[in-house]
């Protein structure tokens, strides 16, 4: 008999799935108001320096520091500077401007004095307290300057990355296309929520799962429904993905070695080259990767656990990937101590959940009871202790790897 061959580590499994190489992803420009959560594809340089000239970081009076060396300082007011209004005029020995915050410092000041620290009548000015050369002035280019590249290629663009990117005067940014990711449930189980149901019958939940997963990594999801077990049912599904110009088909269930999981077969008789089939991984082990011309498949296990680990840890990495993120398999993982006792692990990578109990370092404790079909422990859970393959039995308060599930 021969001997079984061996199951694909999780590590070599991903890597596959992130040739790099293969990835070149479609530019476009995407006005700022509808660049959010999209990744950068270039990087990002200012156009103009911020701030453009040497501006007041108070209200109060601009004046030379020469002449609040020595207290009582009398001075005269000559005019007024506030942000957009410039004062034409510069400073002489004894004069003042009175200025506003963002405005321009005047031609010969040098300081600004707070306005709560003079004593004020009519154009005369009483500076009650000196301060140091230079205080409460924001100098040219304390932000930015033009030409600095601020922004990164592969940057996923959020509020604090588009509010840089408006001071730096762009209007437009050059954002990756977003993937498009079919999702293609399978089952004769299957319904959707809120339809008829039968003892027989199981919801679809995968299709959301995955779909709001698709979203968080910067990509489209589109729903191609539910394929029944039979080749027609799934071959029309592939056929519906190439209709939509997929990057990305997602299939759900179908893909381990029963008499109704055809899933692997239809894919190859539409033309898929079948990567790898079956990694070393709980939950998870029957996940497919292969390729239909330039549009990647990802099959992910039926099980609604199975299906959601397993989209966090290879399709979300594969949608940065086509986003042009250049650390699409960036570790996420942590340091944590365990909270209860975990037994010795066989040849499969555990991915176990469990709780978070805040702390340095944080406490990770597993449910009890680890079944792939129990969405409410996913959805009770804050992070995944990982279990190497082979992992010796751990006791709680050793060491682990967890990653968050935020």
């Amino acid at each position: 008999m021969n001997a079984r061959a061996p199951l694909l580590p999780v590590n070599e499994a991903l890597a596959r799935i992130l040739d790099i190489s293969a990835f070149s992803p479609t530019v476009e420009q995407v006005p700022l108001w509808q660049a959010q959560g999209r990744t950068l594809a270039a990087d990002v340089a200012a156009r103009r320096t911020q701030p453009p000239f040497d501006a007041s970081a108070m209200d109060g009076y601009a004046v030379r520091h020469a002449d609040i060396a020595t207290l009582p300082a009398a001075l005269i007011r000559i005019g007024e500077a506030a942000a957009g209004h410039s004062f034409s005029g510069a400073l002489k020995a004894g004069e003042a401007v009175r200025i506003f915050t963002g405005a321009h410092i005047p031609q010969g000041a040098d300081t600004v004095i707070l306005q709560e620290n003079t004593r004020v009548d009519g154009t005369k000015i009483e500076v009650l307290q000196t301060e140091v050369l230079g205080r409460h002035i924001r100098t040219a280019g304390l932000d930015f300057t033009s030409g600095q590249a601020l922004l990164k290629r592969g940057t996923r663009l959020g509020a604090r990355e588009l509010g840089l990117a408006a001071a730096m005067n762009h209007a437009a940014l050059p954002v990756a296309k977003v993937p498009r990711v079919g999702i293609l449930a399978t089952g004769d189980e299957l319904v959707f929520p809120g339809a008829a149901t039968r003892p027989e019958d199981i919801v679809c939940s995968n299709t959301y799962s995955v779909a709001a997963l698709v979203r968080t990594a910067g990509g489209e999801p589109v729903d191609l429904g539910i394929a029944r077990d039979n080749f027609a049912d799934l071959e029309a599904g592939v056929r519906r993905a190439h209709v939509e110009n997929l990057d990305i088909l997602v299939t759900l269930g179908g893909a381990s070695v029963g008499d109704h999981d055809l899933v692997q077969k239809a894919l190859a008789n539409e033309g898929m080259k079948l990567a790898f089939w079956k990694i070393a991984m709980r939950p998870g082990k029957p996940l497919m990767h292969g390729h239909l011309g330039p549009m990647h498949i990802l099959g992910l296990p039926g099980n609604p656990v199975a299906s959601a680990v397993c989209g966090m840890l290879f399709l979300h990495p594969l949608i940065r990937a086509l986003n042009g993120d250049p650390y699409p398999a960036r570790d996420r993982s942590e340091p944590a101590i365990l909270g209860a006792d975990l037994r010795a692990n066989d040849e499969r990578q555990d991915y176990l959940r469990a709780t978070l109990q805040t702390g340095e370092p944080p406490v990770a404790t597993a449910f009890a009871v680890q079944d792939s079909s129990m969405l409410s422990t996913l959805a009770a859970s804050q992070c995944l202790i990982i279990r190497q393959a082979f992992a010796p039995a751990a006791k709680a308060g050793e060491p682990c790897r967890i990653i968050r599930l935020d």
